[in-house]
């Protein structure tokens, strides 16, 4: 199944990942997930940045520089 399709089983919902070494692996299809740090939505396509142990996705490099604690949310 391509988590990219538009097919009855994939809405435009969100999508549940399984975040892997360089790659991911999708669970549940859908068209996005949330960044852990903004709550934006991230197309599936777009993303690129998440962090495996805590299973959590970034809209950007500022964002994740904050979900790994390299820099304060403030």
């Amino acid at each position: 199944m391509n988590p990219f399709d538009s097919g009855p089983s994939n809405r435009d919902g969100e999508a549940i990942v399984d975040y892997l070494d360089a790659e991911f692996a999708v669970v549940k299809p859908g068209r996005f997930v949330r960044c852990a740090v903004t709550g934006e939505k991230i197309a599936l396509e777009a993303l690129r940045y998440w962090n495996v142990d805590k299973q959590e996705a970034y809209a950007n490099a500022a964002a994740a520089m904050i979900g790994f604690g390299l820099k304060s949310g403030e």
